[in-house]
């Protein structure tokens, strides 16, 4: 596998140790916001969408053989993380007939295409276009389902299995649009595997073991099971196993400011470790 960049869509760093079957992927924490996303929120508002500074947390990945996929486009423009029918029609302009498979996100307004965002304003002035819907999706949505899915493809030819770690954020207390309602408090990382069915429960419970030795609070599904980049490629009885993993932002940055804290390198040695743990995983089970 090589580098491999998308302008303004994605970039893949590719191992620079012996390749291992782990792939890492952070689809939230672009920050080049298209010139045409003509939204009306304010800029401090669209950008808590961010899962920011994600993909330097983990880009040690590539040092212990891992290879890495970061989207550089923002997820409130359009989600990687939701499939492609994941839709309310009702923001778009004229008549949709692409995939249609709207799921309870799209009903919040959090679906492929944001509508609205917290408290649950409203994120444009307009309804989009039909061939605007269309252009993000052919642009952004599928380069990146693509560009994962052969970096997974690549993996599991040579080796015969692939893990997956689909890497996001979470607010540090729930907002008014979140399933669980406002201010809950987040344990510091949450790992998704929808119960059970994107990965064998050993890598699972592998990830929380290392974390939980750091010291650290780990739920698992609760609150988020995992989205659609761990639903679509993953096959755990074909070897192909996939894991969301959600980090508080109270551990690394300012979530007012945008800003890293005094816990960002910590944070990140710690991350460094886990990817450590997981190379020897994943090394144990290919020999």
């Amino acid at each position: 596998m090589k580098n491999h960049l998308i302008p303004r869509v994605l970039e893949v760093r590719a191992p620079t140790a012996p390749a291992l079957p782990l792939v890492f992927d952070s689809p939230h924490s672009g920050t080049d916001y298209p010139d045409d996303f003509d939204h009306l929120a304010p800029v401090s508002a669209v950008r808590k969408a961010e899962d920011t500074f994600v993909d330097e947390l983990f880009q040690a990945a590539p040092a212990q053989g891992a290879a890495l996929l970061r989207a550089l486009f923002p997820r409130s423009y359009i989600d990687p993380n939701r499939a492609a029918g994941d839709l309310d029609v009702s923001m778009i302009e004229g008549e949709w007939t692409g995939p249609l498979a709207p799921s309870p996100k799209s009903v919040l307004g959090l679906g492929l295409l944001w509508s609205r965002y917290p408290p649950g304003l409203p994120l444009y002035g307009r309804k989009l276009s039909v061939a605007e819907v269309l252009g993000r999706i052919e642009n952004y949505h599928r380069p990146y389902h693509d560009t994962l899915r052969r970096a997974l493809d690549h993996a599991h030819a040579r080796f015969g299995v692939v893990w997956h770690i689909d890497c996001h954020s979470m607010p540090a207390l729930s907002n008014e649009m979140a399933a669980e309602g406002p201010g809950i408090s987040r344990p510091d990382f949450t790992l998704g595997d929808r119960d059970g069915t994107t990965c064998a429960a050993e890598f699972t419970a592998a990830v929380r073991a290392a974390l939980t030795a750091q010291g650290y609070r780990v739920s698992v599904n609760d609150p988020y099971k995992g989205a659609e980049l761990v639903r679509a490629w993953s096959a755990p009885r074909d070897g192909r196993h996939s894991l969301q993993i959600e980090i508080n932002r109270r551990l690394y940055m300012n979530e007012k400011t945008f800003e890293k804290t005094q816990g960002f390198e910590k944070l990140q040695a710690n991350l460094t470790r886990l990817i450590e743990t997981l190379a020897i995983f994943a090394r144990d089970r290919v020999r």
